[in-house]
């Protein structure tokens, strides 16, 4: 039996993955501090055969504005030192998770393959977070040439799950909607008030998908690069009507503050290649998916 290190493992995809994988250690940034080139060493003592990196400091776009220079940082930092450590104490399988976001802002084509990542300059809202993942990209692939290691990047579309923070600066945008829409339904708003203009594209997978595609990659051994993304690519007024009949409330209405920010436009991302590596996977349908998060969240105390 493999030795795993799960890093992020409290997270929003850790939490779904450890159902699948319940042998493996999930990490927490409350045991080790993965910016800590001390902290790092030490837990590279132990010896692990796989590790499934997941830790980030993620938030939502107001967040990523405000601080752009600690997402950098911060993610430079334990991206940049697990996988130093990891290599050099002989870990055999290295599996990254980044984002989507780590593309062009405006691509020549869309959906975007893998082999366009490096086309242009990330989204400048985020750029710090961006840049930090796309640079471990780099970092696996250089470790790769030099060293001769097997390890690989999975680049996710937009996440959403039963786990995610619910603080509306640091969630995911589906989650903050859910949390929106029970908010309303408690108040007897009726409607539900959104940020932007609504028009921008999004793919949104469940992140349990996610953690099944990562159990995927370890039972087969995959090494190759690849995006992680379901086929539909929506406006964001779409997912919130979506939404709004998943959980009974059809009724609601909408109204966008165009003096928000709307984020990149379109970065939707071909999945064509991981269907070839696992042709057999099914995603969640995102009404589906919607109706388990939404229950999971009233069923809760957010507070």
């Amino acid at each position: 039996m493999e030795n795993i290190l799960v890093t992020g493992g409290s997270g929003l995809v850790g939490r779904h993955l450890s159902k699948y994988l319940p042998d493996a250690v999930y990490l927490s940034s409350k045991e080790f501090d993965l910016r800590s080139e001390e902290d790092v060493r030490r837990l590279f003592t132990s010896k692990w055969d796989r590790v499934i990196h997941l830790a980030a400091r993620v938030a939502g776009i107001l967040d990523n504005k405000s601080r752009p220079a600690e997402f950098l940082e911060d993610n430079l930092l334990m991206n940049t030192l697990v996988l130093k450590y990891a290599r050099e104490s002989g870990v055999r399988r290295f599996t990254a998770v980044l984002s989507t976001c780590i593309y062009p802002d405006v691509a020549s084509s869309y959906p975007m393959t893998e082999e366009m990542l490096h086309d242009g300059p990330p989204q400048a809202t985020n750029f710090g977070y961006a840049i930090s993942k796309r640079t471990l990209a780099a970092h696996i692939d250089a470790s790769n040439a030099q060293y001769g290691t097997s390890y690989n990047y999975l680049i996710p579309c937009n996440l959403y799950g039963e786990f995610d923070k619910t603080d509306k600066n640091k969630s995911h945008f589906v989650t903050a909607l859910l949390v929106k829409i029970i908010e309303a339904e408690q108040q007897g708003a009726g409607k539900i008030d959104l940020l932007g203009t609504g028009k921008p594209l999004r793919q949104f997978m469940h992140a349990e998908d996610l953690a099944r595609v990562l159990v995927d990659c370890v039972e087969k051994d995959v090494t190759q690069n690849f995006n992680v993304a379901v086929s539909e690519n929506l406006s964001i007024l779409e997912i919130a009507e979506i939404a709004l009949e998943a959980t009974g409330n059809e009724g609601f209405s909408i109204e966008f503050d165009p003096n928000g920010p709307d984020g990149q436009f379109r970065k939707d991302v071909s999945n064509a290649k991981m269907l070839e590596i696992l042709p057999d996977f099914e995603f969640t349908g995102l009404a589906e998916g919607l109706r388990r998060v939404y229950s999971y969240y009233k069923s809760i105390d957010r507070s």
